[in-house]
């Protein structure tokens, strides 16, 4: 019954806000325009469409919150005055009354607020779909920033994922796509993620490691945690001073070098996912600021770490090996990773799919990135996938998300960046590192403590291994060989009643033919 009143009150919010006559407004039809007049007769639809669509995403919770800040970063896909409005819901959904901050605050810590910090400003700076953040001052003198979890957020999120597996489960059933695309898979790995946000513990600890990660690439800064201030609901850190990253103009005005900040962030992420293999996975501008501090001038300020993604060594690899030969326009090598990697059946001929994905990429090579789409590029080759049954990995779904928000900050930033280009010499000296000299030295490196510990042993285990063994020994296996042969002779008469079953039928069928009609 839940499943139904929440859809209920899905479909009485499409309806309210007037969505369903922003998506059938599409259609040229005279039938459709007739049955959009008849829809929005008794509504008063005035304000424009973008806000209307905020409002409904705002209105329908955190999850669709989420999928509009993704949206809002994809102007190349939906008109800019849309884009302009679901970018407030980065870091500017309506906050919750600042009083209810202070008590969920001071019941994290058991103390008042007075207590903890020198000063505390009531008035949010940043509320996104899942907490908002407060700016205080400790009474030591350091400037923090205070992130409170909004309240009730469990069951709201509880209700929409159980939703979400219902849907998943019958377009599994129902879909001829439903099994290949996963989609009871990826609902648990987006349950999985949107449980780690809501435990900002959690987020904390993802900081921490980030910035560990980060310390010596000098491109981007994570706020430090202050761990005797962090509880499931409420974190206090580092306060950050930067300028938000879609305020393009006055990074430049400021003289933010753009075009370098723009190869700076597909540094940043290509260093995450494969040096490290833990990268920020909610990249939105909302998320983003720049540093105009003179020491730390044009670096990265990233926040918000409540979603991260992770990848093995197998995932980092293939995908290495995949971007490669993309980037080399290798396509008979991408084909060859798929089969070989189990995403496609093994009877795939590899000059189809060879064929397939040259006519998806070819036309997006040697062109800036403000005339491709890389979505546009995912789009067509999920078309492609369908033909040849390429199974859909969830472990990489947030991963995709990921790179669409760095593809629309590019854009955003410099549309003239050759993404191609910059990512290209990354993953090969990543390559070199890990198949050279230079991989073999640091494999060896990482290995040195079981080395050093194996080594002493070895001449005890050696002596072990030549010592004739025991009666014990002797007995157990004298013992399996007895068993051995007893289930050899069972398997032997089996097969000989088989064989004679099937002669019998053979001698059947003969003589039937054999006999007169």
């Amino acid at each position: 019954m839940r499943h139904i009143a929440r859809l209920l009150f899905i479909v009485f919010t499409v309806y309210r806000f007037g969505l369903d006559e922003l998506a059938l407004s599409k259609f040229r039809q005279p039938w459709v325009k007739v049955v959009v007049r008849v829809i929005t007769a008794s509504r008063r639809l005035d304000a424009p469409r973008g806000q209307r669509l905020r409002l409904a995403l705002e209105r329908l919770g955190p999850i669709f919150v989420k999928f509009g800040q993704v949206l809002s970063t994809r102007r190349d896909l939906i008109p800019a005055d849309i884009a302009d409005e679901l970018a407030q819901l980065q870091d500017n959904v309506p906050p919750f009354p600042a009083v209810q901050a202070r008590q969920l605050i001071e019941s994290a810590f058991g103390r008042t607020i007075e207590a903890m910090f020198a000063s505390f400003e009531a008035e949010p700076v940043a509320s996104a779909s899942i907490a908002q953040v407060h700016f205080a001052t400790l009474n030591d003198g350091r400037e923090v920033a205070v992130k409170v979890l909004r309240p009730n957020m469990l069951a709201v999120i509880d209700d929409d994922i159980s939703l979400m597996r219902t849907l998943a489960r019958w377009i599994e059933r129902l879909s001829a796509d439903g099994k290949r695309l996963k989609p009871r898979e990826v609902v648990a790995e987006f349950d999985n993620y949107l449980h780690d946000e809501l435990d900002l513990v959690r987020e904390a600890a993802n900081a921490a490691q980030l910035r560990r990660n980060m310390q010596g690439l000098n491109l981007v800064m994570v706020p430090e945690m202050h761990w005797d201030l962090c509880t499931q609901t409420v974190i206090v850190m580092e306060r950050m001073k930067g300028m938000p990253i879609s305020q393009t103009q006055r990074l430049r005005d400021a003289g933010v070098d753009i075009p370098k900040l723009a190869r700076d962030g597909v540094t940043i992420f290509f260093t995450q996912v494969f040096r490290d293999g833990f990268f920020h996975a909610d990249m939105h501008p909302g998320n983003i600021q720049v540093s105009i501090a003179p020491e730390t001038f044009g670096r990265y300020i990233a926040l918000d770490f409540g979603i991260v993604g992770t990848l093995t060594e197998f995932d980092k690899e293939y995908l290495a090996q995949n971007f490669i030969a993309f980037f080399r326009r290798d396509y008979k090598r991408v084909a060859e990773l798929h089969i070989e990697s189990g995403w496609v059946p093994a009877g795939t001929r590899v000059d189809e799919l060879e064929g397939a994905i040259r006519a998806v990429c070819e036309p997006h090579f040697d062109r800036p990135l403000k005339d491709i789409s890389l979505g546009q590029v995912l789009l067509r080759l999920f078309q492609t996938s369908r033909r040849f049954n390429v199974e859909i990995q969830p472990q990489l779904v947030l991963l995709q998300k990921t790179l669409l928000n760095v593809e629309g900050l590019g854009r955003q930033l410099d549309p003239e960046l050759d993404l191609w280009a910059t990512a290209k010499p990354f993953l090969e000296r990543w390559m070199n590192d890990q198949v050279g000299w230079r991989g073999l030295v640091m494999r060896l490196k990482n290995e040195a403590p079981r080395y050093v510990q194996l080594l002493p042993e070895l001449p005890r285990l050696l002596h072990q291994a030549l010592q004739p063994r025991s009666d014990a020994d002797q007995r157990a296996i004298g013992a399996l060989l007895v068993e051995q042969q007893r289930t050899n002779r069972l398997l032997q008469s089996i097969a000989c009643l088989a064989f004679g079953f099937l002669l019998g039928v053979v001698a059947m069928q003969v003589l039937a033919y054999l006999s007169p009609r």
